[in-house]
């Protein structure tokens, strides 16, 4: 899928700066080459700048995962998904490997939470009757997965903060409830479809009490003023994360942990990681950079600004489609296009801040499933890809309504 995604990049922009040239711009040619080589030195100089800020958060996250939150989080969510997953029997112990990989992506241990998740996935296929064909429970578990369920999307805030956000933290709320959103509709589909009794009591204390956690957030902003309520969610989301940092620290100190060689251990994946982004910032980068340049992605903001006009819309959201876009389809590509965005028009603008909680509302779907179900030979997916694009869609729609809401 990305193979063809980045070869496509370059041969529309081939046409389009083609059709440019006949029509009478003869420097549409110099503009791509220029475009190359400033998306190479950019995808670098993102790289570098990022290398301090993930050193230290993969630091704090390897503090947590030693000190044994994960764990914590994995026994607390159990309950849950036994009610979820009736076809896995009680005590199965899949249910420690779901709850284990939920608990990682909740925290953003990535790392952690992939072979996790690779792991419940083979859990669950040693229940499977018909190897080749998806399980319900195999279906819901990869929906909440591509839905993600992050309640510290520190990767996006590490990026903002390398383009000069001036509080790269400012979209937490707005990310909150985006992710809220993408992970309940894709819930309510993927039950409904698979006819789950939701009318539970275990059930419904967990999702009324997520529910209500997040109404609180939405009436308390609610009677804020638009400068208010950016103020207030910039105090709040500071303070919620570098709570989260001293819990953290605190945690695995009482557990006898030895923080700081766990956060030098963290610290150096984090240098790790940083170097290792560059080959593929640079690749999605040069190929969005001839992309614009050729006035493809033009062609196409511009088709949907029509049609948002002719509607009667508002169009402040259109440039940060790009993101909406190709987030179904590829990580790197979609985190490529927001920082192309914020370079573009600025991480503090409308679009800048837009793409990054369209980035942090829901998880690459296609991506996902193409691990996990490749992992153990699955190749009939039955409603698994509507039900994971359903949590997209309501995840991208909730980002804009919230964002115009914090920000417009």
């Amino acid at each position: 899928m990305l193979n063809k995604i980045w070869l496509s990049f370059f041969i529309i922009a081939f046409v389009s700066a083609l059709a440019t040239w006949i029509g009478g711009d003869g420097l549409v040619f110099e503009r791509l080459v220029q475009a190359v080589f400033s998306m190479a030195k950019v995808s670098v100089e993102i790289a570098l700048g990022l290398i301090g800020a993930l050193c230290f958060w993969l630091g704090v996250m390897k503090i947590a995962e030693r000190g044994g939150m994960v764990d914590v989080l994995a026994k607390g969510l159990s309950p849950l998904f036994t009610r979820l997953m009736p076809g896995v029997p009680k005590g199965h112990p899949a249910f420690g490997s779901i709850t284990m990989n939920l608990s990682a992506n909740l925290l953003g241990l990535d790392n952690a939470a992939t072979p996790m998740g690779i792991k419940a996935m083979h859990d669950l296929q040693s229940l499977n009757k018909t190897p080749d064909t998806a399980t319900n429970a195999q279906i819901l578990f990869l929906v909440l997965n591509t839905s993600s369920v992050t309640l510290f999307p520190i990767a996006v805030f590490v990026y903002r903060a390398q383009q000069g956000a001036a509080s790269p933290t400012d979209v937490f709320i707005p990310i909150l409830l985006a992710t809220f959103a993408s992970t309940f509709v894709g819930l309510l589909v993927t039950c409904a479809i698979q006819r789950i009794k939701l009318f539970n009591t275990v059930v419904l204390l967990y999702l009324g009490g997520l529910v209500a956690i997040v109404m609180a957030l939405i009436l308390y902003f609610m009677n804020l003023t638009t400068e208010l309520m950016q103020t207030h969610s910039a105090i709040f989301s500071n303070f919620l994360i570098f709570a989260f940092i001293i819990v953290c620290l605190c945690w695995a100190s009482i557990k006898k942990i030895d923080v700081y060689d766990s956060f030098i251990t963290g610290a150096k994946q984090g240098f790790e990681l940083s170097v290792s982004l560059i080959p593929y910032l640079l690749a999605m980068l040069c190929a969005i950079g001839v992309f614009r340049a050729s006035g493809a992605l033009d062609y196409v903001l511009d088709w949907l600004r029509t049609l948002v006009i002719t509607l009667g819309g508002d169009t402040q959201f259109v440039d940060a489609m790009p993101t909406a876009f190709m987030k179904p389809l590829s990580g790197s590509g979609a985190r490529a296009m927001m920082l192309e965005t914020m370079n573009t028009h600025g991480a503090d603008s409308f679009a800048g801040r837009l793409a990054s909680t369209i980035q942090g509302s829901t998880e690459t779907t296609f991506y996902v499933l193409a691990v996990y179900f490749g992992a153990v030979g699955i190749k009939h997916t039955r409603h698994a890809v509507g039900c994971g694009l359903a949590a997209d869609f309501a995840g991208i729609l909730t980002a804009i309504g919230v964002c115009y809401w914090f920000f417009g």
